[in-house]
């Protein structure tokens, strides 16, 4: 899976025409074993999941949502807006969420459970920061994101949800973690995962790597036995990078 987070870029106009080049570029064979998914802003996600409908493989997520159905919540999407539109993934988590927004574990694990609720696949992300890195607690550190916000789930949501590990010192800043890193993290992550739901439903979950993911580093990031695609920031706004990254895994 290569998962584009837009974040907050692109006005209706110029959302249309980035999706309208990423399809132009595409080929007959890109999308036989790979997913895509498209993380747009909200005003983007009924047009994108009309433009993206048909296309095997490819989908169209939310970048947040509240836990609530509906209610006296200003600013706020729910779960049942977003799959109104046709979109049918969730990103929640991401690091600028948590930092910014406060968004806490408790949060967090009420907003998983209406996504699943509703249908919608789960991309949920995780990572520490450099300091937690550094003090050697980033093992720790995700798994109680995990631990206290994603297994309250049962078995059986597991096969629509997507990890996306995103070392927060990698997001932004240039830096990536070397394949070696990743991989190690990685391969942590699903150790937990069997450990909670066992090793056949921790090998079908897909991890993602998110932090700096390029076309110059994609195709050996991908490679790692553990990492399963990219969630992709900077570059997915970009075209021919975006496919480029999508086509790594050729």
């Amino acid at each position: 899976m290569v998962a584009g987070n837009w974040k907050m870029h692109k006005n209706f106009q110029e959302g249309t025409d980035l999706i309208q080049e990423i399809l132009d570029l595409l080929e007959k064979h890109d999308l036989d074993h790979t997913t895509l998914v498209l993380g747009t802003p909200f005003i983007h996600l009924k047009k994108a999941s009309r433009m993206l409908k048909g296309l095997k493989n490819a989908g169209v997520a939310a970048q947040n949502c509240h836990w609530e159905d509906q209610g006296a919540f200003t600013g706020e999407i729910a779960a049942p807006m977003i799959h109104s539109t046709g979109a049918g993934w969730v990103i929640i988590g991401h690091s600028e969420r948590r930092e910014y927004f406060g968004e806490t574990h408790e949060q967090l694990r009420k907003k998983a459970e209406s996504v699943i609720r509703h249908q919608l696949g789960l991309i949920f992300c995780i990572g520490e920061t450099l300091a937690v890195r550094e003090s050697g607690q980033h093992f720790e550190w995700v798994k109680r994101q995990l631990t206290e916000s994603l297994f309250q789930l049962p078995a059986a949501a597991l096969a629509n949800v997507v990890l996306a590990y995103e070392p927060v010192w990698a997001i932004g800043t240039g830096k990536t973690a070397t394949a070696a890193q990743a991989q190690e993290m990685h391969a942590f992550l699903r150790r937990l995962l069997s450990d909670q739901y066992g090793p056949d439903i921790a090998a079908q979950v897909p991890i993602l790597y998110g932090g700096s993911c390029k076309p110059s580093n994609a195709r050996e990031l991908f490679a790692q036995p553990d990492v399963d695609g990219g969630l992709i920031g900077g570059a997915s706004l970009v075209a021919h990078d975006f496919v480029a990254i999508l086509r790594s895994f050729a």
